[in-house]
């Protein structure tokens, strides 16, 4: 196990893998990215108050069974019906919390994920910066789906998480993407990124998410 341990909270876990390079290998090639945002989303057994965003805030469930698991494991789920995300899971088994990767930078595979990224929409001219900047197009950059990839090691093939590039680089931090209500505003400054990284999302508000904490 690396020297970043696992077991310890999400929220905890966050800054520190920025600049980790997450990679998954295929029948097509492997395809590799550095990490450059990330959101920590805590649930049942996670310490520190409710988190209303989270996919376990109110226990186990089939979809979210993964992110009881133990740690240094994906969790992979369906978003919106449309795409898949991956978590990388906190927390000792039994405890809920995970990291989700919001973008990354591919640095191998570059061709791959490309030709994932427009297999839907062919010549639409995406740039390297767009390969992998949001959560759904980090999944299907590396070629993440849930029945696949779910409940596996991210240290045992196909994943490989590799630590030793993290640098400690300049890091921001702030409310989480489209989050709604309370759980997507100023009182959860959640979502980190490497500063000034031109593959980090946008922000984006989520439904009725203040924007300034109470007085």
């Amino acid at each position: 196990m690396p020297q970043l341990d696992f077991s310890r909270p999400a929220l905890e876990v966050a800054p520190h893998v920025l600049g980790a390079r997450l990679s998954v290998d295929s029948p097509e090639g492997p395809v590799t990215i550095r990490i450059t945002e990330v959101e920590a989303y805590h649930g049942v057994g996670a310490p520190g108050v409710h988190d209303a965003g989270s996919h376990a805030r109110n226990g186990r469930t089939d979809r979210n069974a993964s992110m009881f698991g133990p740690p240094g494991h994906a969790y992979v789920y369906f978003s919106y019906g449309m795409h898949f995300a991956i978590n990388l899971v906190c927390s000792p088994e039994g405890a809920a919390s995970g990291v989700l990767v919001r973008a990354g930078e591919v640095v191998e595979g570059a061709e791959i994920a490309a030709a994932r990224r427009t297999a839907r929409r062919p010549g639409s001219g995406i740039t390297a910066r767009q390969l992998a900047r949001g959560p759904g197009n980090v999944a299907q950059a590396l070629g993440i789906r849930r029945e696949t990839h779910d409940g596996l090691s991210l240290w045992r093939a196909p994943f490989a998480l590799d630590l030793s590039s993290v640098i400690e680089p300049d890091i921001s931090t702030g409310p989480r993407v489209g989050v709604a209500g309370v759980a997507g505003g100023p009182k959860f400054p959640w979502r980190f990124w490497i500063t000034g990284d031109p593959t980090v999302s946008a922000f984006r508000p989520g439904r009725s998410a203040p924007t300034a904490l109470p007085e």
